[in-house]
């Protein structure tokens, strides 16, 4: 089954409900995964099943580069804030380092989300 990993800083995790809402009838096809904060509000917001790593600041976008470097993951959305991440937040430099060396996609932004997404569907 194709597994992709749902992540945003805090101002994108609206828009990451919004496109997850948008994109229902694919995503409910995959396996998901995402880091605390943001798989609690998908499943709340979505309804979809999203398997929860730690949040953020606890090294659940560290289990998630664990996941890529194990083959694990088809696929990253990381809609991040580069306008106003706060410390707190993951960092995509890692996430950006292991998806390059293992050949894992990655999108940070809404149209190369929907176009990751719609992707790995065929």
């Amino acid at each position: 089954m194709t597994r992709v990993a749902l992540i945003a800083h805090d101002e994108k995790k609206p828009d990451l409900i919004e496109f997850a809402l948008r994109h229902e009838s694919q995503l409910e096809t995959y396996d998901l995964v995402a880091t605390g904060t943001t798989g609690q509000r998908l499943r709340e917001e979505t309804g979809l099943e999203v398997e929860r790593k730690e949040s953020g600041p606890l090294g659940g976008d560290l289990m998630i580069g664990a996941e890529v470097a194990s083959g694990n993951l088809d696929g990253i959305v990381f809609l991040r804030d580069p306008l106003r991440a706060q410390p707190h937040e993951p960092d995509i430099s890692a996430l950006l380092r292991i998806c390059d060396v293992h050949d894992t996609a990655l999108a940070t932004n809404l149209a190369s989300a929907a176009f990751l997404i719609e992707g790995l569907a065929d």
